[in-house]
């Protein structure tokens, strides 16, 4: 399968390159930015053509991976999959949910497939530990912390214009609900938001089991305080989520892989877009209710 690469920032520079260049089953064809000399010094680090147009870069592979904001994402998503090319997108799909709609309509439409990167989705530990206990029965209730320094650092995604914008809830938000809605089932509710320190939220969740689940999450936590926890309590007693012994790039590699079987046999990936569209369904919710004062 040839893969192109969209976008030459931070994220596209430390694991979308280096995981496309590297997977013995992903031929890595050329990049595209939108800043034409970001892509071409990025694309003769790994020995690939740049691109200047992107329908350019479409017309010559068979997927594409999307390193961008995700409003910039949604619409190239859309132009890719009209095209008929395979998606390896990032989380969030989209921070509304009619570009995240877009997205799944022009994915089923082609008929191409599609995966979300949620990094612990394809990280060894942690997904085997999510269907170890998606198997189980009688949760009772989850709490999540995902906590960042990225504003409160030197980290190198404190810049980016939609993080400032939408923060936690937006960021660090998905990767919550990509593990607690495979064990828990999905949101019927979203009982309670309200605000913490800086772009800290705090949500309450009702999920289709049963269960509740509460969640902080944060980009402005101290860096000694940073960190992501998942506990679950229920009949079975109390678990956490492992950590993970690899970075991201061993894991976008895997969720390269995941897209390439499911382009090969037609079965959608769980992380597909629709997924990821359920996510940004949730998170919009949340917003919402944040807006309204938690009420």
């Amino acid at each position: 399968m040839r893969i192109g690469l969209l976008g030459t920032g931070p994220w596209a520079k430390a694991a979308y390159a280096p995981a496309l260049a590297g997977h013995t089953g992903l031929e890595f064809a050329g990049v595209w930015g939108r800043r034409p000399e970001a892509a071409t010094e990025l694309a003769e680090q790994y020995g690939v053509a740049a691109y200047a147009d992107v329908d350019a870069l479409l017309a010559d592979v068979d997927a594409v991976a999307v390193a961008l904001p995700p409003s910039v994402q949604a619409e190239l998503a859309v132009r890719a999959a009209q095209a008929g090319r395979h998606l390896l997108l990032d989380k969030p799909l989209a921070v509304t949910v009619a570009e995240g709609r877009a997205v799944v309509e022009a994915v089923e439409k082609a008929g191409v497939a599609s995966v979300v990167f949620f990094t612990a989705r394809f990280q060894k530990e942690p997904e085997a530990w999510i269907d170890e206990q998606a198997a189980v029965a009688g949760w009772f209730t989850a709490r999540a912390q995902w906590l960042g320094a990225v504003f409160t650092s030197d980290s190198p995604f404190a810049a980016s214009p939609w993080r400032r914008e939408k923060g936690a809830l937006w960021d660090v938000g998905p990767h919550a609900l990509s593990v607690l809605l495979p064990v828990l089932g999905d949101v019927r509710q979203v009982v309670a938001a309200a605000h913490g320190p800086a772009d800290t939220v705090h949500l309450v969740l009702d999920h289709s089991t049963g269960a509740s689940s509460t969640l902080t999450l944060s980009l402005t936590a101290p860096p000694a305080a940073a960190g992501a926890d998942v506990e679950l309590r229920g009949e079975a007693g109390v678990t956490l989520l492992p950590g993970s012994s690899e970075g991201a790039v061993p894991a976008l590699s895997r969720a390269a892989d995941a897209l390439v079987r499911a382009a090969g046999t037609g079965r959608p990936h769980p992380c597909d877009a629709a997924f990821g569209l359920r996510v940004t369904e949730i998170l919009a919710t949340a917003e919402a209710r944040l807006a309204d004062g938690g009420e």
